[in-house]
């Protein structure tokens, strides 16, 4: 198969065939697929009038499990962002009424956030959509591929964050 990247290896190869360019092969890929992704999901998250990171606070909770509460410091270690960050997504959502914070019986101190009835709902709906979104970006696989790809993809990742 020929793509973009191949292109872009094939001009290396010509002008530095010296160099072993074959990263680019997977960066370059990499790249790449993100933006198509990218592109897509923003379309999901249009549709249910949320964000990325809207989306990602609703998921972690709903996740989560019953009572879909976490606190906050859960929840941005969860999503890997820093505390204001989430300090603002959480307070956009709790504007639309898609989560509510509650302090602790135990710790007056303490404070959760939960999902509401109307965010289970949108996360509900719109992880539905994001993941039939999902599902056409990768149609053109066979099943053994998508293993083969989630295997390999899970192992360089393993290895980039045991070593970061």
């Amino acid at each position: 198969m020929h793509d973009h990247v191949a292109t872009i290896l094939g001009h290396w190869q010509a002008q530095r065939p010296d160099l072993d360019v074959s990263p680019v092969g997977v960066f370059g890929r990499i790249t790449r697929i993100e933006r198509y992704k990218t592109t897509a999901l923003r379309e999901v998250y249009r549709r249910h009038r949320i964000d990325a990171g809207e989306y990602d606070v609703l998921a972690a909770l709903r996740r989560n499990g019953p009572p879909h509460r976490l606190t906050p410091t859960e929840l941005y270690r969860g999503v890997l962002v820093n505390s204001a960050t989430m300090t603002e997504r959480i307070d956009r959502l709790e504007r639309r009424q898609l989560v509510r914070r509650t302090r602790s019986d135990r710790d007056r101190r303490s404070v959760s956030v939960e999902l509401t009835t109307a965010g289970r709902k949108l996360i509900d709906q719109a992880a539905a959509d994001l993941l039939a979104t999902q599902a056409q970006l990768l149609e053109g696989l066979t099943e053994r591929d998508r293993r083969a790809l989630t295997r390999l993809l899970a192992k360089l990742s393993s290895l980039l964050e045991r070593d970061s």
